[in-house]
């Protein structure tokens, strides 16, 4: 009951006034015509010459749906995207659901961001065995800015951290249920140098196909995937040496390895190659060759399709790794934990003139993480570093990785290729954020055996910190939400002038 009533909150900040604003909000302009595309035509198509187009914007707005360009071939329709599709067709169910309206193509957003705080809650509780540190992180990723502004907007970073956090876990499910197993048959059988095959392992194959999902959102999901793939085989070598197999590693070459292959190679391949369905059996795909496929004949229809398809997912690294256009809110992965330089996803050039009882008023949404939790997090992030050199803690170890992974390859595409980054690459990292805080906070109430003073302290501490962040957002949420504000008042939410 406890992570539902926090879910139950959560779900509450983020679908009230979710049709506000009532405007195509930022990147909002790509992925809202998109997921439309794809509901009418099963691939994404060219709107008005340039998707982009500030016209088209301004017709949907209106209610105004004829906003497609009339292409005299089909080539000249298709339009060249730079992300997967599955996180645009899961926009286009909230537009099948309420129409291409801002509820409509938020919609979704909104459930996976609700989702999400019942998920961390849950992952939380089993790895701290606490109902109390589970809500505890419910709580904190319901309060988080930058979570619940991608909750109401209609990007990708939300479902690439949905995916991501579900995959993780999964997998932490599954590392559980393989030590029980591992713990059963030690009880029951010889014991060998490997240990024994564990058997199918459903749990790790939904993380697999959780985080193909993740990839088939957006390509960074990859980093997870391969950072959880090493992490799940660590975590099966460990269960192995705890019992005092003498080859653990051996046992997991032996044991484990190719299962795990299937779970998390074969099944997220699969799970990629099915979102792009749509454009395997429509015409009108970019770079798709349709009319060379067909007459390829049928036994090389699938070859030519595919070969076809290669060819775009190289055009779209491409564009990846050479994409280094300035833009006035784009920032350094370095300066993302600081919050330095966040995203104004909305506030338009003519504020609203009235409505707040001055002479200025302002409106707007401006995609920043709640800064005490992020600034915790630092702190705790470094006690988890501690933690894991000193006790070699599988939890320190796993929240770690899930943070550096989502952050540190990044570094990369800044100093080699300078390319354009934003603060929201951080979204998925949020959840390992709150789950090092959740951690530490553990540490902090120390053990049901403690002192009570050691544990009144403790308690003390954290539901202070809980409330600071709680204040916290609640100072920043009229900027978080496009509420109408003095302008006085929207300009002391500014906590540095780089956020302006």
């Amino acid at each position: 009951m406890g992570p539902l009533l926090v879910t139950a909150f959560g779900g509450f900040l983020r679908f009230f006034r979710l049709g506000e604003p009532h405007a195509v909000v930022f990147d909002e302009t790509f992925y809202i015509k998109d997921a439309y595309a794809l509901l009418k035509f099963g691939v994404e198509r060219v709107a008005l010459g340039d998707t982009k187009n500030p016209i088209a914007d301004r017709m949907i707005i209106a209610g105004d749906l004829n906003f497609w360009k009339q292409c005299p071939t089909v080539e000249e329709c298709a339009e060249y995207v730079a992300h997967p599709p599955l996180g645009k067709w899961m926009i286009a169910a909230g537009e099948w659901l309420f129409g291409l309206t801002p509820f409509g193509w938020r919609f979704a957003g909104a459930v996976v961001g609700t989702l999400s705080i019942l998920i961390i809650a849950r992952v939380a509780r089993r790895m701290t065995r606490s109902t109390l540190l589970g809500c505890l992180a419910g709580l904190l990723l319901a309060l988080d800015g930058l979570h619940f502004v991608l909750s109401r907007n209609a990007l990708l970073d939300i479902f690439l951290m949905f995916w991501v956090l579900a995959g993780f876990g999964c997998l932490v499910v599954d590392r559980d249920k393989a030590r029980q197993r591992l713990s059963d048959w030690y009880e029951t059988s010889l014991t060998t140098v490997t240990g024994p095959w564990l058997g199918v392992r459903p749990w790790r194959l939904a993380g697999g196909a959780c985080l193909g999902a993740a990839c088939a959102v957006k390509w960074s999901g990859v980093f997870f995937l391969i950072g959880f793939a090493i992490m799940s085989l660590m975590w099966d070598a460990g269960a192995r040496r705890a019992l005092g197999l003498r080859r653990p590693y051996r046992g997991v070459v032996a044991r484990d390895l190719t299962g795990a292959l299937g779970a998390l190679a074969l099944a997220p391949a699969v799970v990629y190659m099915l979102s792009w369905t749509g454009w395997f059996v429509r015409a009108e795909g970019w770079g798709r060759n349709w009319d060379q496929a067909t007459q390829a004949g049928p036994a090389f229809f699938v070859l030519d399709s595919l070969r076809s398809w290669l060819g775009y997912q190289l055009q779209v690294l491409g564009f990846h790794t050479g994409m280094d256009d300035g833009h006035p809110y784009m920032s350094e992965p370095w300066q993302w934990p600081l919050l330095q330089r966040p995203v104004s996803f909305y506030y338009p050039s003519e504020p609203p003139p009235t409505g707040c009882g001055a002479d200025k008023c302002s409106s707007a949404v401006l995609g920043v993480g709640t800064p005490a939790l992020w600034y915790l997090a630092l702190l705790a992030l470094l006690a988890l570093v501690a933690l894991y050199v000193a006790r070699r803690d599988w939890r320190a170890g796993a929240v770690l990785l899930g943070y550096g992974v989502g952050w540190l390859p990044w570094f990369y595409y800044a100093i080699a290729d300078n390319r354009t980054m934003y603060l929201f690459y951080m979204t998925p990292v949020v959840p390992f954020m709150v789950l090092a805080l959740v951690l530490v906070a553990g540490v902090a109430l120390g053990p049901a055996s403690a002192p009570p003073i050691r544990r009144a302290a403790g308690a003390a501490t954290v539901g202070a910190c809980a409330l600071v962040v709680l204040i916290n957002f609640w100072w920043l949420y009229p900027i978080l939400s496009a509420e109408t504000i003095t302008f006085a008042q929207w300009w002391a939410r500014m906590l540095m002038r780089s956020w302006v």
